[in-house]
Order: C-alpha cells, then structure tokens, then sequence
C-alpha cells in the first residue's frame, strides 16, 4: 500500500476520533483573550496523539511539534471564536458540539476549530505511519486572531523564534486551495468644533457636520478603489460613527468616525491613510490608524498596528504546486485554487514576513461568525488526509 493511501485509509479509520476531539473543543466557550481552557484541552489532544512535543507559550498559542529535521512547516488554526449572537437564531444551543447526520454542530466548528481538530488527527497519522523524512512540523491552536488576526504570529516568529518555509492556515475553504486575501486596517478621522448654545448654533462649529461631509465623500472613495483581477475590489466602509458635545443643547464639538478598509493588491497602510488625508483636510480633521495593545490569558500584554497588509502568492508556487498535487493524489481530481473573502494570520505570516501560506480548510467560510456553524465530518475527515499528506510529500 503507498504512503497516500494509508493515509486515506487511517483518516476513514479515525472519523470518530477526529468528530469527537472537534465536539470536545467546541463545548468550550473561548472568546479571543479567554482561550485558556480550550488550550489546554487541544495541548491534552496532541500529547493524547502522541506529539514530540508540546507547549503553550507566552502569549498563549498551543503548539505541537513532530519531527526535528531542518525544513520546518507549520500547520495554523486559531482557536478563538466570537461571541454567539442573538441566541433566538440558533436552532441548538452554540456550545453543544453535537454529532448528528454528518455534522459537528456548534460555534467555532467551520471558525475554526474544525481544522485543529483535523490536524491533531494528521499528526497521529504521521506518528503512526512513521516520519522519514528531514522535516520539522508545528501544528499552531493559535490565539486571538478574531480581534487581531495575525498577532500570534507575530509572536511566534519574534518570540518563539519559529520561522518555518510555508505555513497552511486550516481556516475554512470549503475543502478548496486557497492563495491570498484583501488585506485590511481600521483608521478614525478625528474632526474638533466649537461648543455653543444650541439655541444659537451659528456662534459655534458643529463637528458632526464636518464628519458627515467627510463620511459622504468616503462613500464615493469607495466606489474609485483599485481593482486586482484575483483578489477584486478595495473597498472602505465607514462602521461607527461617536460625537460629543458639553451637552445635548449644544453644538458638538467632538467626532469620531471608524473605518474599515479593505486594501486589494497594490494598496497599501500609506496609500490608504493618503486617501483619506485628502478628504478631511477640506474640514481640518487628523486620520489615526489604530494599535491593539490587550492582556492574553497568560497574563502577557502584547500588541501592533492594526494594519493587516494584503497577500498573495503565485498559483504556480511550489507550495501551491505541492497543495494541488497533495490532494489530487488523495482523492484523483484537482481541487479549486481560490481566496478568501475575510482575512486571517497569513496578513502577517505572508503579508509583513513574507512566509508562503496557502488555505486549507474544513467548513464554508459562509457559516464563519454566523448561527447554525456546523462542519460536515465528511470535510475533517479529508482535512486530515490532506495536511498529512501535504507533510510526507513536503
């Protein structure tokens, strides 16, 4: 029997195992900041697996290592989640982790423990078939990312002083090969007025006003942005929008307004911010792209600049080349090559180190932050298969 097809035939052995590990980790509540239990869960799993070697480090990520040669590949999976929603839209309780008619059922199944769970399964499959090969592989149950993608990483490579050649990121692509992604950031405009009597609003300068000319002529940016033939359109959203005055009979003096930008290829932090400069300099306001500084459960306070820059890498490189081939052995059919349409750590595995990353995923990202996730075990079944497969052909 080859390599290949032992691997496929101990992913089917292991159905049970890989559904019941994923519903154990969505039984856990862990909301970005909150991962403690659900690491050390995933941490039980891998040495569970028979790992190498387990930790969790200062910032709280789970990482397990099989292997000790010198090319070094990581497989990613972060293992927050965000927060349930409107309760009255879910048909079973978020926290379930049931098992019934094919699926996993339970917030954070598709977003995205299902390929932790999957991955855990490939490295007790590598165990067990036997690694042979000069090859070190991390497998990452990353933290934080649902509030700022890409700072675990930051951490792994800076701190943990893990660099490997390729990562592949286990968020969900509906079992496709994906190769990129719109980068984003989040900026305020700023803009301050004069306070007055509201009885009298002429002797004052109403900063509201000035925001509101400023939100209208980002709506028409929006419609100008630069168009990539792979990852499309730029676009800019304004999602929050804060005044204040002394009081409510008074001119607002006081404006905030929060941007989402999402940067195609060719956009970038200084680009962006020009944009917008432009715009609020007719009403004098400042433009500020936001730091997120927070505390992991570790107790470590840790942060960057919430500008996630944009990434792709070529449908003809190796790794790419190495997906395709991975998968197509497996099951005899190429799969799609494609993107996401929201973003993940490769902003900052790709986008500021310049690591290659390619997707791989369990799960439609249509069910990511929504009610009613769920994962089809057929899809970690084969997410197992293909993650040990993409190793041993490495």
């Amino acid at each position: 029997m080859n390599t290949f097809e032992k691997i496929k035939e101990l992913s089917e052995k292991y159905t049970d195992y890989t559904a019941q590990n994923l519903s154990k980790l969505v039984k856990i509540k862990s909301l970005s900041l909150q991962e403690k239990d659900v690491q050390y869960e995933l941490k039980r799993q891998m040495e569970e697996a028979g790992f190498d070697e387990v930790f969790i480090d200062g910032l709280g990520n789970c990482i397990g290592r099989i292997g000790n040669g010198k090319k070094i590949i990581a497989f990613d999976g972060h293992m927050d989640t965000v927060d349930v929603g409107n309760l009255n839209n879910w048909e079973f309780d978020p926290f379930c982790g049931t098992i019934e008619n094919g699926y996993v059922k339970g917030r954070g199944t598709v977003d995205q423990k299902g390929g932790p769970a999957a991955f855990v399964t490939a490295g007790r499959m590598l165990k067990e078939i036997g690694l042979n090969k000069d090859l070190t592989i991390y497998f990452v149950g990353s933290v934080i990312e649902e509030d700022c993608d890409g700072l675990c990483w930051k951490y792994i490579i800076e701190e943990d002083k893990i660099i490997p050649e390729c990562v592949i990121s286990t968020e969900p692509t509906n079992l496709n090969i994906y190769r990129g992604h719109r980068g984003r950031m989040e900026m305020h405009m700023i803009f301050n007025g004069i306070s007055a009597h509201g009885s009298a609003p002429e002797r004052g300068v109403n900063a509201v006003y000035k925001a509101s000319k400023a939100c209208l002529e980002v709506e028409k940016l929006n419609e100008h942005l630069k168009y990539d033939e792979f990852l499309g359109k730029g676009s800019v959203t304004v999602s929050e929008f804060i005044s204040g005055s002394p009081s409510l009979c008074a001119v607002a003096d006081y404006a905030r307004v929060h941007l989402d930008r999402r940067m195609t290829w060719g956009e970038t932090k200084e680009s962006s911010v020009a944009e917008i400069n432009n715009i609020i300099k007719k009403e004098g306001g400042k433009v500020e792209v936001l730091q997120y500084k927070e505390k992991a459960f570790t107790g470590l306070e840790y942060g960057m600049e919430k500008y996630y820059p944009t990434w792709k890498i070529a449908e003809d490189h190796p790794v790419v080349v190495n997906a395709v081939k991975a998968y197509t052995q497996l099951y005899d059919k190429k799969p799609i090559v494609d993107k996401w349409t929201f973003s993940t750590n490769g902003v900052t595995i790709n986008g500021i180190y310049g690591i290659p990353v390619i997707g791989f995923g369990p799960g439609n990202e249509v069910l990511a932050h929504a009610p009613n996730e769920k994962v089809p075990i057929e899809h970690l079944v084969i997410a197992s298969a293909f993650y040990a497969n993409f190793a041993m052909l490495y």
